[in-house]
């Protein structure tokens, strides 16, 4: 383990932003801190080349959950027990709500951040798929100024991003969806809890009558970032929601997993998996739609 790494705890963005713009160090910033021991000792290049960490869990710009406009707007330092403790989130924002739950232990959630679970982009992410049906954009700034990336465009590779090593996500700006959408986040790790993902999805509809006039679809795990189907929701836009529908839509879904990532040794047991727990959450939001209407 390596025992020369520094930690700073900056008290405010700008000083945060200063100690980012020195360009001969190794930096990592950390929040949570929770992949840290892990890290160093699987011998994570994130970890080991750095020189200092920089530890934003106190600066408090970087704090909140709020409503401005028709946008709600949660501080890159939110824990997943602050979000979970938000009613702003629990009403506004379900499905992201739900996927918090699933996250780790207490202990993990009283510790990890927001923007930590999407910064380190594992495809095991559990937020990601919430946050992508939700169409969110983040803030990042450095001393150059700020700039706004969607979070689809903001995910690269597996554990890579399009933050430079001079930025910092500040915030995460999600548009409030309309009344109409209802939604729903399920997750199949390896055990009930404390489990690393090993299937997760979610989905954001809006019905009219027996209509479907919107959805969203993002996955987790299943493919090697958290990915959203956009020409998978426009064949399914406008079309009536029946059985036969479903399982077609289903099927589909597996076939735009396969273009993303490929076939794999193990597909053939994961996919049949993904397309019923997909086919299973249509039918769900569908009931949970009905019993509102009714």
């Amino acid at each position: 383990m390596k025992s020369s790494l520094k930690i700073s705890f900056p008290k405010d963005l700008a000083e945060t932003l200063s100690e980012l713009s020195v360009p001969e160090k190794e930096i990592c910033i950390i929040a949570g801190g929770t992949d840290v021991i892990p890290g160093l000792q699987q011998g994570s290049k994130r970890f080991v080349n750095s020189e200092v960490l920089i530890d934003i869990n106190k600066v408090p710009e970087l704090k909140g959950i709020r409503i401005s406009g028709n946008s709600i707007f949660i501080g890159a330092c939110e824990t997943f027990s602050d979000i979970l403790q938000s009613e702003i989130i629990r009403e506004r924002l379900p499905v992201l709500w739900k996927a918090c739950g699933t996250i780790g232990s207490v202990q993990i959630r009283n510790r990890a951040t927001i923007a930590g679970n999407f910064v380190n982009n594992a495809p095991c992410a559990d937020t990601v798929p919430a946050l992508l049906v939700y169409n969110s954009k983040l803030v990042i700034e450095s001393q150059s100024g700020k700039r706004e990336v969607l979070l689809s465009e903001f995910l690269t590779a597996p554990y890579k991003t399009k933050l430079q090593k001079w930025e910092i996500v500040t915030c995460l700006e999600i548009p409030i969806p309309e009344k109409e959408m209802t939604g729903e986040f399920y997750k199949l790790g390896r055990r009930r809890a404390v489990a690393i993902s090993r299937i997760t999805l979610a989905l954001l509809m809006n019905i009219e009558g027996e209509i479907l006039k919107e959805i969203r679809i993002a996955s987790g795990a299943i493919t090697p970032i958290g990915s959203r189907f956009h020409e998978l929701e426009k064949f399914a836009a406008g079309k009536k929601l029946d059985d036969h529908f479903l399982k077609d839509l289903s099927r589909k879904l597996g076939e735009e997993i396969i273009k993303i990532a490929g076939l794999r040794w193990s597909s053939e047991y994961k996919l049949p998996v993904v397309q019923l727990i997909f086919f299973q959450l249509l039918k769900k939001i569908m009931e949970k739609k009905s019993l509102t209407d009714g």
